[in-house]
């Protein structure tokens, strides 16, 4: 029998999503659907809700929710991660409140930043321990990283963990179409083309009918600054660089050193940007839990229409050898010429019978390119911080992070890094 493991299984609503669409795959029929989260009731729910699933889909996939990870994975022959280590209370807390004692204000802080060091510092450790069972009892899976930060993190299960491992991200697929809509646009036959890293992933090609189409967004996008929207930091970039960007606005206000600014306050209303905006969803998504597991878990008539999350499709394209073209996440192998090779990037990807197969592109505009850069700087410090245990590579990684360098001394960014590793406590591992 063939298995996919699910790691974070207690992450419900995205467990329905992924596995969900599993179900319904002719191809992963018969499969058994592993369960692991270190959170039994939340898994529990889980392994409910898809039941439930199951019965309405008349899907022949057997649930099994396990309390042993390495059980868990044994044998499997695709793995999909959705982890999230120290949460909201009390690591995210403790990410975004920190920093703004000494003024940094963040939105997202996951990806870079010094949320997202943190969050790496934490996550690092426990997916290493999933690589070490990996290469013990399913050397040969494919694992597929949803779990943010992801370009670190799926760089180190690649560079370090010895797994084959793809990182996955709804922003490619949602780019075009959310572009188009925001705009007023007909995306019918438009055909476009997206590389870069992970948040910061370029449309570096939009066409109809082999039409350039990237004028009409420009002066359309141009025309809607005038008015409070949602994603005005994406096309006040779009507009100075050239080139739209695939995550959105809150993520990337604090990508760059240009937008949250104590010495510029005006800048936060004028580009509508939302600071705290993580807390606050989270905070969100624990008041409606409740109602919300009355609706997953315990609706015995629960259905489930196939979402746009990538892990199914590459699973029916390997097993069913039709393929199918993803923007995945992978190491650059020379695939971005003007990037390091030691980075994780975003690139186009086909999938079949032979498993991710990433696609040449090779320079990316020069500009576009130097942003990237000083984003990996970050990710690959943070790295170096992570696998040396040296608490100077954390004060590295910081000291180059383009928001917060733009908004603090090094003092303040030394002192306020020692205070975080303090405040994470066993939540990180020991620096020196």
């Amino acid at each position: 029998m063939s298995k996919i493991t699910f790691l974070g299984a207690g992450s419900t609503v995205f467990a329905k999503n992924v596995l969900g669409d599993s179900m319904q795959v002719p191809a992963l029929q018969g499969f058994e659907i592993a369960l692991f989260d270190i959170n039994p009731e939340r898994l529990k729910d889980s392994e409910q809700m898809l039941n439930n699933l199951k019965a309405t889909s008349g899907s022949s996939c057997i649930i099994k929710a396990y309390s042993d990870r390495k059980e868990a994975l044994r044998g499997a022959k695709y793995v999909v991660n959705a982890i999230q280590v120290g949460g909201y209370d009390p690591c995210t807390i403790t990410d975004f409140e920190i920093p703004k004692k000494y003024g940094l204000r963040q939105t997202i802080a996951d990806t870079i930043g010094i949320g997202g060091i943190f969050r790496n510092l934490r996550t690092i450790p426990v997916m290493l321990d999933f690589a070490k069972d990996i290469r013990e009892v399913c050397p040969d899976a494919l694992f597929m990283n949803y779990t943010n930060p992801m370009a670190v993190l799926t760089n180190v299960m690649n560079t370090y963990g010895g797994v084959k491992t793809v990182g996955l991200c709804h922003s490619v697929q949602a780019c075009v179409p959310h572009l188009f809509r925001a705009l007023e646009m007909d995306d019918t036959g438009v055909q476009w083309k997206i590389a870069g890293i992970n948040h910061m992933a370029w449309l570096l090609e939009v066409t109809k009918d082999g039409k350039d189409l990237y004028p009409e967004i420009k002066k359309r996008a141009a025309e809607k600054q005038n008015e409070k929207h949602h994603d005005m930091v994406r096309y006040e970039m779009m507009l100075r660089f050239g080139y739209y960007i695939t995550e959105s606005s809150e993520h990337n206000a604090e990508y760059h050193p240009y937008f949250i600014k104590r010495n510029y306050p005006e800048l936060i209303d004028r580009f509508n940007i939302p600071l705290d905006e993580y807390p606050r969803r989270c905070i969100r998504q624990i008041e409606k839990w409740a109602k919300m597991r009355e609706e997953l878990v315990n609706d015995k008539s629960l259905e489930h229409c196939r979402s746009h999350e990538y892990a199914s499709h590459i699973m029916e394209a390997i097993e069913t050898d039709k393929p199918y073209k993803i923007g995945g996440n992978v190491m650059n192998t020379g695939l971005i010429t003007n990037l390091p090779k030691e980075a994780c990037v975003e690139v186009p990807c086909l999938v079949d019978a032979s498993g991710v197969t990433p696609t040449y592109v090779g320079d990316l505009p020069p500009q576009c390119a130097a942003l990237n850069r000083t984003n990996i700087n970050t990710q690959l410090l943070t790295i170096e911080a992570a696998l040396t245990g040296k608490k100077d590579h954390i004060y590295h990684a910081a000291l180059l992070d383009p928001h917060t360098s733009a908004e603090l001394s090094m003092d303040d960014i030394v002192a306020m890094c020692d205070e975080l590793i303090e405040a994470h406590g066993d939540w990180l591992p020991k620096f020196s």
